[in-house]
């Protein structure tokens, strides 16, 4: 998750610089004032922010769906260490009964086939949890994005970003700090959808 917010962090960075650039030259000015026509005269430049940290620790569904994808992690897990027990359990069945050279490329063979089931196992759940956390991550910015979008229709900022402590953002005015604002939309949002229990 922080790859997928470093990366946009830097392309939000790089884009700012470019707009600064075309706003403070001129040449980005369009020509067809009526496009503007009915929104607010943009004199000032306002880009807000939220502290994704914050974000994640007090949005509900980020929370539910950690707690959800942990639950899937460990049994996962517990299926994983099923099958290695009877694995195991095999394994020492066959040493104890095998006495011949046959027998013993039989339970050879059967052994590789059970690791490679094994193997292949592992990997599907390991694929299976990967797909579910990128497609919580995918449902948890588009819920962001859609928030942020219906928040800044009366807002004016030109740009809101997600910091991370650390990382690019070397200052920042806790005046245009939107989290709060963002946490608690966010979790009326899905307060009003979130199924009962």
């Amino acid at each position: 998750m922080r790859n997928i917010s470093t990366i946009l962090s830097i392309i939000a960075l790089a884009l700012i610089g470019v707009l600064f650039y075309l706003h403070l030259s001129g040449k980005g000015k369009p020509k067809d004032e009526s496009v503007s026509a009915g929104k607010k005269n943009h004199t000032e430049f306002k880009i807000a922010y939220f502290d994704i940290d914050s974000l994640q620790s007090s949005y509900t569904y980020y929370k539910d769906a950690l707690e959800e994808m942990k639950g899937k992690e460990s049994a996962a897990n517990a299926e994983l260490q099923d099958l290695k027990v009877r694995f195991q359990k095999r394994y020492q069945q066959l040493q104890n009964e095998v006495n011949s050279q046959a027998g013993q490329e039989a339970a050879q063979k059967e052994l590789a086939t059970l690791e490679q089931s094994y193997r292949k196992r592992e990997a599907q759940l390991q694929e299976n949890l990967q797909t579910q956390q990128m497609d919580m991550t995918k449902k948890m910015r588009k819920q962001i994005e859609d928030y942020l979008a219906t928040y800044n229709k009366d807002k004016g900022f030109a740009y809101i970003l997600s910091y991370e402590p650390g990382f690019i953002m070397y200052y920042k005015d806790s005046l245009y700090d939107v989290t709060g604002d963002l946490v608690k939309g966010l979790n009326d949002q899905y307060k009003a959808t979130k199924p009962a229990k």
